[in-house]
């Protein structure tokens, strides 16, 4: 039994002002360990005003049910103007797909769109591409290749990053989501009027947990800061680059919170 003592703060990315640091403590005990080294992260860009988003929504929840793969709903906001005001959108999501786009270099910004391991964009609702996205990415150096780790003790989560074996995976951002696994919307008006869609591990808030510089590293981090709007699960992520230039997904690991 090791005991995990956090090095850094932890900064918080909110569209609200914040006007404290998060409280950072030792945990000696360790307990439910999340799933280790999942092979993708898939994260969806989705709206409740799009009618092509549907099928893309019930994939990430067919794919959120495989423990190799980390699925993830990011609603956006730019469609709300449709007629119907997506409820779980965050301009963040909008602006994190965007940054995307600009790394990659062209103007592709779109809905449903799944983007894998931080490195390739999809069709949301193309199941196969997604499937092939990630056995294209999972074969990149250093993709996926950083084992990251969370556990549950007290009111704490214990997240470690291990020590790299990639040249290419040397540093990045540590971040963890809060999520809520699934939530039922009813949809009144716009184009998916009258219907009601099961929305997965939707990403209620984003943390930043600290900065990965290539060594073992390991952080906690207050439960009371992720328990809001439903969240019931939690995961944590190492992607190089930035928020505002966001690279390959290194390493990822996910934990449920009930």
């Amino acid at each position: 039994m090791t005991t995990m003592t956090a090095s850094h703060p932890i900064s918080r990315w909110s569209n609200a002002l914040w006007t404290g640091t998060l409280g950072i403590c030792a945990i000696v005990a360790v307990i439910r360990p999340a799933h280790a080294d999942p092979r993708a992260v898939v994260e969806l860009f989705t709206s409740q005003g799009c009618s092509s988003c549907p099928p893309a929504d019930q994939i990430i929840g067919d794919l959120s049910k495989d423990p190799s793969i980390i699925a993830l709903s990011m609603p956006i906001d730019y469609w709300d103007y449709l007629g119907w005001k997506d409820t779980l959108a965050d301009s963040r999501f909008s602006a994190r797909q965007r940054a995307y786009s600009r790394m990659r270099g062209d103007r592709e910004v779109y809905t449903p769109q799944a983007v894998v391991n931080g490195s390739t964009h999809v069709i949301g609702s193309d199941r196969a591409g997604i499937e092939n996205a990630i056995g294209k990415t999972d074969k990149g150096t250093g993709v996926m290749s950083v084992p990251v780790t969370m556990s549950l003790s007290g009111k704490h989560i214990n997240v470690s990053v291990a020590e790299s074996k990639e040249p290419a995976a040397s540093h990045g951002e540590v971040w963890i989501c809060s999520i809520a696994k699934s939530v039922p919307i009813a949809i009144t008006r716009g184009e998916n009027r009258g219907q009601q869609v099961t929305y997965h591990n939707v990403v209620r808030n984003l943390l930043k947990v600290g900065d990965w510089t290539g060594r073992p590293e390991s952080w906690t981090v207050p439960i009371e800061n992720l328990t809001r709007d439903g969240v019931d699960g939690a995961v944590v992520y190492v992607q190089d680059g930035s928020r505002e230039k966001p690279g390959p997904m290194l390493g990822a690991a996910y934990t449920s919170l009930r």
